[in-house]
């Protein structure tokens, strides 16, 4: 039977997991990509708490029906985009996770949380596993490029593609 975690993600979760394994993860996921990071590093803030949190490399296609936000599809997007500033962006918003699609250098992960990785072409899969649309920040930058923050039960399943100890799955 596959692990199953919920955020926010404690320090004997992150330790209890092993490259190679798979997970399902549910609780809070929030979305981030180029330009989010690019911003939050700029300006030193990010507009939600990240602390101990999941981040999802992720841009979804959303559609606003009334007052509330759906998410229509959501997959993973490339991870090694956000390689140079992944390790200061952890460091500076304490999270715990990263879900992606391809990998990440196992360095940036080492005593400070671990990578995830997800299957790429299961967007509708994704979607599937969005129960709430909890916030959106940073519209400005568009649809794709906002934060999200998501309540989400069952994503996965999701490789542990380098654990915090700097092992990786992944051959990168």
């Amino acid at each position: 039977m596959m692990k199953q975690l919920k955020t926010p993600l404690k320090k004997e979760d992150l330790l209890g997991l092993s490259a190679g394994e798979f997970i399902y993860l549910s609780g809070t996921v929030v979305t981030a990509r180029d330009k989010a990071y690019k911003r939050a590093l700029k300006i030193k803030e990010f507009p939600v708490d990240l602390c101990d949190s999941v981040l999802f490399h992720a841009g979804p296609l959303v559609k606003k029906i009334n007052e509330d936000w759906v998410i229509v599809s959501i997959g993973p997007t490339t991870s090694s985009r956000m390689n140079s500033m992944q390790r200061t962006f952890m460091e500076l918003f304490r999270v715990s996770a990263v879900v992606g699609k391809g990998g990440m250098s196992p360095d940036i992960f080492k005593d400070r949380g671990v990578y995830l990785a997800m299957c790429g072409g299961t967007a509708a899969l994704g979607a599937r596993c969005v129960k709430q649309v909890k916030q959106v920040h940073w519209l400005d930058l568009g649809a794709a490029e906002a934060v999200w923050v998501l309540e989400v039960k069952m994503l996965g399943p999701l490789l542990v593609g380098v654990d915090c100890k700097g092992n990786s799955a992944i051959k990168y």
